[in-house]
Parts: structure tokens; sequence; C-alpha cells
């Protein structure tokens, strides 16, 4: 299978980046050093490229009906501009995707799903769309997705040449706002996934390559550096954050990730009547482990010789520089502060369970 390459590959390769393959795409992977990244954008900002998301537009008199409907959450209620996030459920409560949703309109909603679940996400809405007045378009190869990430975010995109977002000074976390560059409209979010406060730019995938440069330039002096794949997966670990595919699966009920919240339950949508969890089912916790050695996914968890759950997700943290992991474990052993022990590699690392997220930044502003 010929995988695909984001429209500012080119300048990923000039940049010396390492890729790896990521839902067919060619992402890349890193630039210099996962800690350099890492701690740039815990320190300044990191500059992403995230074209590789799926973006779905809904539309239409009863767009948000339809939305309602299809997703755990009440997309109905928030207002234009505003985002949210969501999940899509299958008939059986398991989870599909977990996804952002912005409203750009009365009635026009663009839904963003992992790369991984695009097409599935662009199937199953618009299956749940079909008695409602909407239509349902894949618009993911027509956009372009670049994320800057970090406290010096704001300051850097305030001073690019040509980028005009008149609200970016007024915008609120989990808003949208469009914006131009040169003669390309954009859509500016400021969701994220690191942890830090933070922009996304949705462009045209012809106009990705020049903004990036313009970003990556103003950028420069304020120690913004070009960010992959792994930097974002260990952002995203300290900030607590699921990853589809970890945390996040078919197999999994919202209240088993600590999503409970997310559905509501005022109103009627596909998977509603099949949230709760199997009595006992394991629940999603954050584990600090003791020395320097990290679990990894998969890797087991005791109490004593009992095995009591598996890591999600884990890693050397960068920013708090202990081992850190989301694990699923048995709801007996879920409290803060209970101790278990992490199998890594036939030896057993004491780790004890902590709150989610393991780091937080002083405020969304």
């Amino acid at each position: 299978m010929t995988e695909i390459l984001s429209p500012l590959n080119s300048i990923h390769v000039d940049a010396g980046a390492s890729f790896t393959d990521f839902a067919g795409w060619q992402m890349p992977v890193r630039y210099s050093s996962d800690l350099a990244e890492h701690h740039a954008v815990r320190t300044a900002a990191g500059i992403f490229d995230l074209s590789h998301m799926g973006e779905i537009l809904v539309l239409g008199p009863q767009a948000a009906a339809a939305l309602d409907y299809a997703l755990a959450g009440k997309l109905s209620a928030i207002a234009i501009g505003q985002a949210k996030y969501s999940l899509l459920l299958s008939p059986d409560g398991g989870i599909i995707d977990d996804l952002v949703v912005y409203r750009t309109g009365e009635d026009r909603f663009l839904v963003v799903a992992n790369a991984s679940n695009r097409h599935v996400v662009a199937r199953e809405l618009l299956e749940r769309a079909v008695s409602f007045d909407c239509e349902v378009f894949d618009e993911s190869d027509d956009i372009a997705l670049i994320a800057v990430q970090g406290p010096k975010s704001f300051e850097i995109l305030s001073e690019v040449v040509g980028l005009d977002i008149p609200a970016l000074a007024d915008l609120k976390y989990y808003w949208s706002t469009p914006g131009h560059f040169g003669e390309h409209e954009l859509l500016v979010a400021r969701t994220g996934y690191t942890g830090e406060d933070g922009y996304e730019l949705y462009v045209a995938p012809d106009a990705a390559a020049s903004l990036w440069a313009a970003i990556a330039e103003t950028g420069a002096g304020s120690g913004l550096v070009p960010a992959g794949l792994a930097s974002r997966d260990t952002l995203r670990l300290e900030a607590g954050m699921p990853l589809y595919g970890h945390e996040l699966g078919l197999d999994t009920r919202p209240a088993q990730a600590g999503l409970g919240r997310v559905p509501n339950l005022t109103k009627d949508f596909v998977g509603k009547d099949a949230l709760q969890p199997a009595e006992g089912a394991r629940v999603l916790v954050g584990l600090r482990a003791e020395g320097k050695r990290a679990g990894r996914a998969d890797y087991l968890v005791y109490s004593g010789e009992t095995e009591v759950g598996v890591i999600t997700s884990g890693a050397l943290s960068p920013t708090l520089g202990y081992p850190i992991a989301m694990s699923y474990v048995d709801p007996g052993v879920s409290d803060i502060g209970t101790l278990l022990e992490i199998d890594v590699r036939g030896s057993r690392v004491a780790a004890s369970v902590v709150p989610l997220p393991f780091y937080k930044r002083e405020n969304h502003g």
C-alpha cells in the first residue's frame, strides 16, 4: 500500500525528520531529539504537522440534531465558534473514536477524527444522519492542519507576516475563529493535545507549506522548533490525555476511561442503552513508578502475585523526571495511593496510583 504524504512532506525531509507510518501516512516522528522537542513545547513552542487527521463536515438544517443522535455529547447546545470533545460510540457502548467538533455556523459543524478512524467515522456519521435533513462530506483531503503549541504560541502567531486572525487575542479555550493567511481562509482553534496552550490552524493543502515556513521563521527567535509524533505522545501522556488504540477502543466504555461525563443522558444517541460497564470492569488510572525504568504499553501490573492490570501508555516523563504510565486496573486497586508493581521485562518495579493528569499548567487563559 502506498503511503500518503503530507502536503508538508518536503519541508520535513529538508528539516532532516525521521519518519514513521501512522495510519497509512508517512509522518515525522522526530526532527532532532524527542527530549529537545518535548522541552521546547513546555518552555517555548513547537510546530506540529497534523495533516493526517480526519475532517468531516456536517451541514444542513438538521445538522445539530443529526450529531446529537450520532455522538454521545449534545452538540446542539454549543454556540457558533465553540468546540466540544465528544465520543462516537458503537451500539453496544464501545468507543469507535474520540472527536473534537467545531460549530462553525448555525447549521455547519466540522468533526475532527483520529487519522486511523477517518473512514469509519465518516461512514458512521453518514449512516446515522440518513434520516436527518443534512449532508455529510469527508473533507480530509482538502484540509491541512498545523498546530502551534507552547507558552509562546500566541506571541509567535501574533507576529507572523501575512497571518490575519482578528479575534486571536480574545479566543478562549475550546473555541475557534476564522482567519486568513494571505488570500487563504483559515479556521483557527484553541484546543490542543499537549497540556500547553496553543492553536490549530486548518488551511488548504496548497497554502500549508508557506504558512509553516512563515510560522517557523517568525518563531525561531522565540525558541519554536518543529516537533514530531514522539514528543507529541509524551506531551499528551503527561497531560493525561487518552489516545485511541491505547486508552480508548471498541472494548472500552466511557466511564472506564474516566469519560463518564461526556455522554449527555438527556438525549437519545447511538450506544446510550449500553453505557454501563460490566461489573468489575477495569478502570483507567495514572501510575508513578520508582527509579527510571518506565512501564510501556502492554506491560502487566501486579498487586502482590495477582495480575491486576495492564499498561496502555508509559514513558519516563521528560518534564517530571520519573516514570509515568496510564493503566487499566481492577477497581479494587484503583484508589489514589494504592501501591502496585509493574513487570518491566521480568523485573518488578514499584509504582503507586496517582491522580491524572500527571502535569498541569497554570491555566488555560
